[in-house]
This record gives C-alpha cells, sequence and structure tokens, in this order.
C-alpha cells in the first residue's frame, strides 16, 4: 500500500497565535509531506509494502533505520494533526477526564506530568499520553521518530494524544522557549479527538 499525506481538518492560519501559518506550512508541506514520501520509498526497498503501519511497527527492529525515521515520522505527525484543532483546548470532560483523574490523580497531575515529560525531552522528539493494554493511561517521551506503538519503545500503548518537540514544530514563533510552546498547547488541544482515539 501507498501511504499518503493527510490533508488537514483546518487551514494553516486557523491555529494563529498558537501555531503560527508560516510553521503550519513548512511543518506540513515540508518536513510531514518529505518523512511520507521517504516512508514510502524505504518500505518499497524493504519489501514490506502489504504491511499495514501498526504491522511494520510491532516489527520495527527487523527493518532498515529508513522504515523507522519515516515511518514514526509519518505516523506520529498524522496522530499530532488530527489531536489539535482551532478553538479548542480547556479540559477533558466526561469520561476520559474521569480515567485521566482515577490514573493521575487529577488533571492539573497529569498536566504537569505532561508538560515536564515535553520539556525535559533532550533533543528532538515527542511526548504522549498513552492508553496501555490494561487500559491504564500513561505519559512518556520518545526520542526522534519512535512512538508507543514500535515494539521496541520504552513504554508500549496506544498513543491518544502527542505534542511534536521538534524545533521545526516551534522554532519560528517560541525560538527556544519549549516550555512557553508547551504551555500554550492546551489551547489547542482537540478533545473530542482524544477521546475517540481513547475509545477506538
Amino acid at each position: 500500500m501507498s501511504f499518503e499525506l493527510p490533508k488537514l481538518n483546518y487551514s494553516y492560519s486557523d491555529l494563529e497565535p498558537i501555531l503560527d501559518a508560516r510553521t503550519m506550512e513548512i511543518h506540513h508541506s515540508k518536513h510531514h509531506a518529505a518523512y511520507t514520501a521517504k516512508f514510502n520509498a524505504a518500505i518499497a526497498d524493504a519489501n514490506i509494502e502489504n504491511q499495514s503501519i501498526e504491522e511494520i511497527f510491532a516489527n520495527i527492529n527487523k527493518y532498515p533505520a529508513a522504515v523507522r525515521n519515516n515511518g514514526g515520522g509519518y505516523y506520529n505527525h498524522n496522530l499530532y494533526w488530527s489531536v489539535i484543532a482551532p478553538n479548542k483546548g480547556g479540559a477533558p470532560q466526561g469520561e476520559l477526564l474521569s480515567a485521566i483523574e482515577k490514573d493521575f490523580g487529577s488533571f492539573d497531575n497529569f498536566k504537569s506530568e505532561f508538560e515536564n515529560v515535553a520539556a525535559t525531552q533532550f533533543g528532538s522528539g515527542w511526548a504522549w499520553l498513552v492508553k496501555q493494554d490494561n487500559g491504564k493511561l500513561v505519559v512518556c517521551s520518545t526520542s526522534n521518530q519512535v512512538n508507543p506503538l514500535m515494539c521496541d519503545a520504552d513504554i508500549k500503548g496506544k498513543p491518544i494524544l502527542t505534542i511534536d518537540v521538534w524545533e521545526h514544530a516551534y522554532y519560528l514563533k517560541y525560538q527556544n522557549r519549549r516550555p512557553d510552546f508547551i504551555a500554550d498547547f492546551w489551547k489547542v488541544i482537540n478533545w473530542d479527538a482524544v477521546f475517540k482515539l481513547y475509545k477506538s
């Protein structure tokens, strides 16, 4: 199968002032597009075009680094775009809020842990809210383009929320102020989308 760059459900300027239009345009049309093209080339070279991305990740350590790096870049950005939207933010409600309160003690505790993990990820990477197989919600980070679906990830599970802390995600607006970007990220989270991932 061939993987395609997803179309966004909003324009590049719709997430301003949190995510500026120029960053969004470069991030989606250049960075994500490159990962998509290189992932398709890598799986063709590895002769695994007939596998789903989840199947590929389940055996990621069997494949060349290009499959991991570009497959992760492709998947991670897909998730990132899907859990942000204009006119969103705030806190989750209902079942998802209850699950977060159960596993973190409170929504504020979860926010603090997520922000800390995102801010202290050394170098490029991602922070995640992950639903593990037993249903427990946990926060973790990964370097580069690793994600919790990969068989050799330190913490495994289904990612339901992520923030991209590669510098290309925020540097034009926030420069070296990654914590400011992370704090503002709460204003664009689409909790309805996160809940759908939680329930799926």
